[in-house]
């Protein structure tokens, strides 16, 4: 029975729908994992929860300007420029 099962759940056709969910997953705990250890509002020690609501705001603007986000912040928002402006203006 097992034979049958591996045959039917390890075709070629389903590599797709297994690297799909796995990036998936390791999105999730990527983010799941950054949350718990550099969040600056998730504290895990009690030492920590114990000190209240904190107005750490350099500690959360830190937190929020990651780095993708200063990479992508002067670039425009398209996929393809060159070819949406190759489409949108066919006379350059």
């Amino acid at each position: 029975m097992a034979p049958a099962a591996a045959n039917r759940w390890l075709r070629p056709e389903v590599y797709p729908l297994f690297a799909a969910v796995g990036v998936a997953i390791g999105i999730c705990g990527f983010q799941l994992v950054r949350n718990i250890c550099i969040n600056p509002e998730v504290r895990v020690n009690k030492e920590n929860r114990a000190a209240g609501v904190l107005d750490n705001f350099s500690e959360g603007r830190a937190y929020a300007e990651h780095g993708l986000r200063k990479f992508v912040r002067g670039k425009s928002p398209e996929i393809m420029p060159r070819l949406n402006n190759f489409f949108s203006n066919p006379g350059n």
